[in-house]
């Protein structure tokens, strides 16, 4: 092979879509490095990359996992993050603090679109990136229709680093595009050097003729040897190769069987030689490098036994145990294998850490001895598109949910929480049904509290159609000294959507006391907290336009009494009726699923307000529509089925819109008038 370059580190991000192989991968990482002795399987729950009690019961990734080992005189420390787009968040916090990504792919070229959101956000960040296509030992794969499959989803020209070299449908072996020069694969040991293969040779011709075009886009020495047919030296290549994908210029592409280790040396070598070092990732980040201790959370995680734990990368200066980080003294530091703490005396600008202790601190804060120093950028948090309301089994148990969510929060920022106004539910936020089967077994296993779980309800409103006025109540009794009177006279009117409540009075003659006319407004905005049929009521103006008192007898309270027997008279002769909220969405996805994505909006009551390219997305679509929050439950899942995991949407709150009349009835008879919408 070729003469490598060393350096101290590299930190490498294993990223991919659910089922690519990242985590054996990872597996044969360490396994051909000597870090461990024994590879475990995901079947089998023993794996350095799913050791976290969640992600053995569902045989996926759930969080990112960190590994270090040695590769000639280097530290290599991997992050293998989850592969399903409900732990993007995870995936892209990690991804701020590598040198590189090795992105992991299966050759099936109908599922590379799934990559399209991750390779987007490698090249908006321009985190140099590698592809592996692996299980290239699966039947029926199509190597050259993936490879144009990835083209299309890549912003940034993949070139093959590799050539395959198959018997039937099985690898067994590749062309080194560099230097030319064909391996054969064995199991459980590196590749042997064969002769060229003849029969390839026209097409890995053409191959390698693309990848030295795509390399003389950048570098016009090597242009100027192509055009004069002049053969590059294998140095310039690789020279050529390292600066590019550095900067993140193009996309090299590997094959291989990660169960098998086949690919997996090449791999590392082509990380050693070609990855960008982290002082090359220093200069690309920081505006200035100085010897200040600098640091970011990439992850928190709070173990049984240790407490809180965060992953952080180094970007300058030394970190050593019990500093002071942002006011606060840490605890130890360590390596991480899994779950496994391997525990250090400092840690050097270009390492990723664990610390105990950072208290406070939380994902994507960057830590330093400087208040003054800079702050590094963090990937944006994304929107939840999926809730819960949760409530503990037990009672007593609601005291601790406050203290347990704040700290599942702070592992899992992509995960939010509420206490609904309206209807009192706490309700938990994230990015899909399993994102919160996730947390809620971390609430169960880590904190003793079991939840009990429904879809939230949907906050209706009810207004009124017609005004009413005059409408009288009186308020008196009698029980033995001082009685109650109070005497009120309402109108009450509809207002435009939007428009809230309004409390106005126009007494003359002090009928109704000054001092009495808060009570009628209290009375009047207690009655609409709950209105005839159930639900607050909005978009009402009342006035108060006469009333009488008595000396002796009248009050405060009596008044606010009057009020509400007036409001319950006045407002079931005012067409009370129902109303939902309305949401803006604007719904992302690639074009081609643009027509299945209006059917859903449509046959969910959506009403469509146009759609258009993404601007920043060739071959997306943006569709905006208006869609009740009641027809948001699940929309996220069915959204993702009809695009192959990759749509996704924005929401916000827009306006109230009266409920159909049928779909009216049908609320009112299931809540039985009490609000309770499940």
């Amino acid at each position: 092979m070729n003469e490598k370059v060393k350096s101290g580190s590299r930190n490498v991000a294993i990223v991919g879509p659910y089922l690519s192989g990242k985590t054996t991968l990872l597996e044969s990482l360490l396994f051909v490095t000597g870090a461990i002795s024994r590879k475990g399987n995901v079947k089998d729950g023993n794996t350095v990359g799913d050791s976290a009690n969640e992600a053995r019961d569902r045989r996926m990734s759930v969080e990112v996992s960190a590994a270090n080992t040695e590769y000639e005189n280097t530290r290599f420390t991997f992050i293998d993050c989850p592969g399903s787009i409900e732990f993007a968040q995870e995936t892209y916090n990690a991804l701020m603090g590598v040198d590189a990504a090795i992105v992991v792919c299966e050759p099936i070229k109908d599922r590379v679109l799934t990559l399209a959101p991750l390779f987007k956000f490698l090249d908006d960040w321009e985190i140099p990136h590698i592809v592996f296509v692996n299980k290239m030992d699966r039947v029926n794969i199509h190597v050259l229709e993936t490879l144009h499959a990835l083209k299309a989803v890549s912003s940034r020209p993949l070139v093959l680093h590799q050539f395959p070299i198959m018997q039937g449908e099985q690898l067994t072996g590749f062309i080194d595009m560099v230097s030319e020069q064909a391996y054969q694969y064995h199991a459980g040991s590196p590749a042997d050097s064969i002769p060229f293969p003849e029969h390839l040779k026209a097409e890995e011709h053409i191959a390698r003729a693309e990848m030295l075009e795509a390399l003389a886009n950048f570098d016009d020495h090597l242009l100027e040897e192509i055009l004069e047919d002049i053969e590059p030296s294998q140095e310039e290549i690789i020279k050529d190769l390292k600066l590019e994908l550095g900067a993140d210029l193009v996309v090299p592409v590997f094959f291989g069987v990660a169960e098998q280790d086949f690919g997996v040396r090449p791999l590392l070598e082509a990380l050693l030689r070609e990855a960008p070092e982290p002082e090359t990732t220093m200069e690309r980040r920081l505006e200035k490098i100085s010897d200040t201790p600098l640091a970011q959370v990439l992850k928190t995680f709070y173990t049984p036994q240790g407490g809180k734990v965060s992953l952080v990368r180094v970007w300058q200066g030394t970190l050593t145990d019990g500093i002071v980080l942002n006011g606060v003294r840490t605890g130890g530091l360590y390596r991480l294998m899994g779950q496994q703490q391997q525990q250090v005396n400092q840690a050097v600008a270009g390492e990723i850490v664990a610390i105990s202790r950072l208290e406070g601190m939380r994902t994507g804060d960057t830590l330093s001895t400087d208040s003054q120093m800079m702050e590094l950028p963090k990937a944006k948090q994304l929107e939840p598109v999926f809730a819960l309301a949760i409530t503990p089994e037990k009672r007593n148990d609601e005291v601790k949910l406050s203290s347990a969510i704040t700290k599942l929060l702070e592992e899992d920022p992509a995960l939010t929480w509420e206490q609904h106004g309206d209807t009192h539910e706490v309700i938990l936020w994230g990015q899909g049904e399993i994102h919160l089967q996730v947390a809620l077994d971390r609430l169960r296993r880590k904190y003793n509290l079991p939840m009990s779980t429904h879809l939230p309800q949907v906050p209706y409103k009810e207004t009124i159609r017609k005004p009413v006025n005059s409408v009288h109540g009186r308020y008196k009794h009698q029980s033995g000294g001082h009685g109650q009177f109070g005497d009120v006279y309402l109108d009450i009117q509809p207002l435009p959507r939007g428009e809230g409540f309004n409390f106005n009075e126009k007494i003359v003659g002090g009928v109704v006391p000054r001092q009495y006319i808060p009570g009628v407004e209290m009375g009047v905005r207690e009655f609409l907290t709950h209105g005839p049929l159930g639900f607050p009521m909005v978009d009402v103006a009342v006035t108060l336009t006469n009333g009488s008192y008595h000396s002796v007898d009248s009050s405060e309270q009596a008044f606010k009494q009057a009020a509400r027997l007036a409001m319950q008279t006045g407002v079931t002769q005012a067409q009370p009726t129902l109303l939902e909220p309305i949401l803006k969405v604007d719904v992302n996805s690639p074009s081609e699923f643009t027509s299945k994505v209006l059917q859903l909006l449509t046959g969910r009551r959506g009403q469509i307000l146009g759609y258009e390219g993404r601007h920043d997305w060739p071959g997306w679509d943006n569709v905006a529509a208006y869609l009740p929050q009641a027809e948001m439950q699940n929309f996220i899942v069915e959204l993702r089925s009809l695009t192959l995991g990759v749509g996704s949407f924005h929401w916000e709150q827009d306006h109230l819109q009266e409920v159909p009349e049928k779909l009216a009835e049908r609320i009112l008879t299931t809540n039985g008038g009490n609000g309770n919408s499940k």
